[in-house]
């Protein structure tokens, strides 16, 4: 027998459904951190026709006067709240089948509305559609991660990422519809140290992470690195600070070394080793390497704001009538924001 062009299509859609919805951790590994971090703090948003608007403190607008008696007291109307403005984007990934490809993996397909399917080619297509689905999976995943990391420039439909909202230069450039070069606009720059040397690294990531903590409190909760900077904060700590070394096997002629460390901290905060920053520097050249920064984050104010109803969406789009080739997708609509980027920064060390 045979499937019908509506059962193809449906039981690929269902196919790619599961793979969704049943396996989360095979979409959003721990290789990618900040899109593992960035999916587990998201806050979708309703939608919008333009801009997502995200409000912040700019000022207390303080009033504060001291008086003597009878002396008379002003009050003034607040104006202590700025809006930024983010655009959101649409992505999209999909795959097609052509009816020769099905039918070379024994998948016959019929305008008949009352063929069932054989046994063996349910088999067949699950099998053909296991590759194709947990493919499309990571695909997505590989290039949304990736854009994530940029600055939004790389495609006229890209949203800004986290290279444009934690900027190399902060005094530079506009970012929510706000000019971060404009003196008064102080408060809307991250923090940025570059060309660390090891000498200096650990006295820098103290002095910046207090100026992070210093507007709010908050201290940053999430900390990514490429090799190069892991490389120099480990042999930073090394000439710092003076270990005892246990061996918990001592054998009979000799002793077991191990002259690594399960873990990287800072503050508390584990160090994550985020090896997409060795991609982006493969595929864009940058100035300022990725593999040799490392991000102070917060993501009480980054956020990933995918829209309601739109975060990570299986599609099923109907046969063209001129074309017998059958369609599956993906799509995701949102946008990357931040509200406080004086809680942030990026630093970059130097080799020598």
């Amino acid at each position: 027998m045979a499937f019908t062009a509506e059962q193809i299509s449906y039981a690929g859609k269902a196919a790619i459904d599961y793979i969704v919805k049943k396996k989360p951790e095979d979409l959003y590994n721990t290789d990618r951190p900040l899109l593992k971090k960035l999916q587990a703090t998201k806050k979708s948003f309703p939608g919008a026709k333009q801009y997502i608007n995200e409000k912040h403190r700019i000022t207390n607008d303080s009033n504060f006067q001291w008086f003597g008696p009878d002396q008379q007291v002003s009050y003034n109307r607040k104006r202590t709240l700025e809006e930024a403005n983010f655009s959101w984007g649409s992505a999209h990934d999909g795959f097609a089948l052509t009816e020769e490809e099905l039918l070379q993996n024994y998948i016959s397909i019929t305008d008949d509305k009352s063929a069932t399917a054989t046994t063996s080619e349910k088999h067949q297509f699950v099998n053909l559609m296991k590759e194709n689905t947990e493919t499309l999976m990571l695909g997505f995943k590989e290039n949304l991660d990736l854009d994530l990391h940029r600055d939004g420039t790389q495609n006229a439909e890209a949203i800004p990422g986290l290279d444009a909202l934690i900027a190399i230069d902060p005094t530079a450039g506009t970012v929510g519809g706000i000019d971060r070069s404009v003196a008064s606009n102080i408060y809307w720059r991250n923090h940025a140290s570059l060309d660390i040397t090891i000498a200096n690294l650990l006295d820098t990531m103290e002095t910046i992470w207090r100026a992070c903590t210093r507007v709010g409190g908050n201290t940053p909760n999430c900390i990514i690195a490429g090799e190069t900077f892991i490389d120099a904060y480990r042999a930073a700590t090394k000439a710092d600070i003076a270990r005892e070394v246990s061996v918990p096997g001592l054998e009979k002629g000799g002793i077991n070394l191990d002259g690594s460390v399960n873990n990287l901290y800072f503050k508390g905060v584990p160090i994550m080793w985020d090896p997409v920053f060795y991609d982006l520097d493969v595929a864009d050249s940058p100035v300022q390497q990725w593999d040799s920064r490392c991000y102070f984050l917060n993501t009480r104010y980054l956020k990933l704001r995918p829209a309601q109803g739109q975060d990570m969406v299986v599609r099923r789009p109907p046969r063209a009538y001129d074309r017998y080739t059958h369609y599956w997708g993906l799509t995701w609509r949102g946008a990357m924001t931040i509200t406080r980027p004086s809680a942030m920064a990026v630093l970059t060390v130097t080799g020598a």
